[in-house]
């Protein structure tokens, strides 16, 4: 495990993430680092496909009921 160095404004970007996804602020940015490693691996697939694949290769099932706007 090492330190990553951030700047001040994304340090506080993290924390105030982190409490509005009920995350620590290391699972906050280690989540964000995932995706954004993801994202570049898969520069064709967007946000909510990249999260239902990596639901479906941990065998999450999706649930009929949908989240309205």
């Amino acid at each position: 495990m090492g330190i990553v160095k951030i700047s001040d404004d994304l340090h506080d970007e993290v924390r105030k993430a982190s409490i509005v996804m009920s995350r620590s602020m290391n699972s906050q940015a280690e989540f964000w680092l995932k995706m954004g490693r993801l994202a570049e691996l898969n520069p064709n697939k967007t946000f909510t496909q990249i999260i239902e694949g990596l639901l479906e290769e941990a065998d999450v099932l999706p649930t009929k009921d949908k989240i309205d706007d």
